[in-house]
């Protein structure tokens, strides 16, 4: 059984403190992450100062005021952290990713030798960007939120058309609220992406809590993103919708427990429930004291435990045969002691 891959998304919860960056990515060790996810961006090149910050963003830095560029330019690194970050994940054992949101970003992390290239929500309508990441011909993760199926259809065929190849695609169902009311997720669409497209799928997660994450596990998503952070109540605008240190552990912790007891699924006993066959199930038994050359009827027999014995549901090889013998009541009989008669 493959490991469902576990993304922790630090994305800019660091707030351009390359220590806090550096501490972030010691707890998604710590906590069982597979990949420690940033966000890489040269905000310049992603928005003009006409761009407005979205509803959350306002509410989660109380700043309705402040552009979504001068916003931005607070809280990304420069470029030339992310080497540091990746030499630092190498050094801690987790792997680096990070998601590139313009052309230079896209270059940096090739030049980084990343393998895996995320593609945000925002991006699924940009072409040329699409363009530029299917042409690396590296393995994608597309995130779809706020997207019809008709938009990641085209998606797909643009990564596809510049060269990555199908099996290397990772979807992801998502919604882009922070935090995403239980009413919104549509878990449900995940399956829906998985089986339409025959990709690969998994979920990106903004709810509060983590209970979501680990029912798309149940239902069989082969990749979880959540974000993380030091302390929620940290300055910014993506603190409020992920989890602390502790929680992620137990997300992991729990995501982990789901998959195995998803084991296989053929229906057949365990190995450890084979020892409890006998002590749970049922025998022909007597109900009363019996004479030799008695006919058996149904008002002569009861079922009960151990199971070692005839089981009922070979009771008609008993029924209206000769006992060979005296029984007494609460025998467990067996066919060495009938004959047919």
């Amino acid at each position: 059984m493959n490991k469902v891959l576990i993304i922790a998304e630090a994305g800019v919860n660091h707030n351009a403190d390359l220590e806090i960056a550096k501490k972030l990515i010691d707890v998604a060790k710590e906590s069982g992450a597979d990949i420690v996810k940033f966000q890489t961006a040269v905000p310049e090149l992603v928005m003009t100062n006409d761009a407005v910050k979205a509803t959350y963003q306002i509410d989660n830095t109380g700043d309705s005021f402040e552009s979504q560029l001068d916003m931005a330019k607070k809280i990304h690194l420069p470029l030339d952290s992310y080497k540091e970050l990746q030499n630092y994940s190498n050094q801690v054992g987790i792997k680096f990713l990070s998601t590139p949101f313009d052309h230079l970003s896209i270059e940096y992390l090739c030049n980084l030798g990343l393998d895996t290239f995320k593609i945000p929500s925002g991006e699924i309508t940009n072409l040329p960007y699409l363009q530029t990441i299917g042409g690396l011909k590296k393995k994608v993760i597309l995130s779809t939120g706020m997207s019809t199926m008709d938009e990641i259809s085209s998606a797909l065929d643009i990564l596809l058309s510049e060269g990555t190849l199908k099996e290397n695609i990772s979807v992801l169902h998502c919604n882009t609220d922070y935090p995403t009311k239980m009413s919104d997720v549509n878990l449900k669409a995940m399956l829906t992406i998985g089986e339409y497209f025959g990709v690969k799928f998994g979920y990106s997660d903004h709810t509060l809590g983590i209970e979501v994450p680990i029912a798309a596990v149940a239902m069989g998503a082969t990749i979880i993103e959540k974000h993380f952070t030091l302390d929620r109540k940290m300055d910014g605008p993506d603190h409020l919708a992920s989890l602390e240190p502790n929680e992620l552990k137990e997300m992991i912790r729990a995501i982990r427990n789901i998959e195995e007891a998803l084991g296989s699924s053929k229906k057949i006993p365990t190995e450890s429930e084979k020892k409890n066959l006998f002590i749970a199930r049922r025998s022909i038994h007597i109900l009363n004291d019996l004479p030799k050359g008695h006919i058996i009827t149904n008002k002569d027999l009861i079922m009960k435990r151990p199971g070692d014995g005839i089981t009922p549901m070979n009771i008609s090889l008993v029924l209206n045969n000769k006992l060979n013998k005296n029984v007494h009541k609460d025998y467990k009989l067996s066919l060495k002691d009938i004959v047919k008669n």
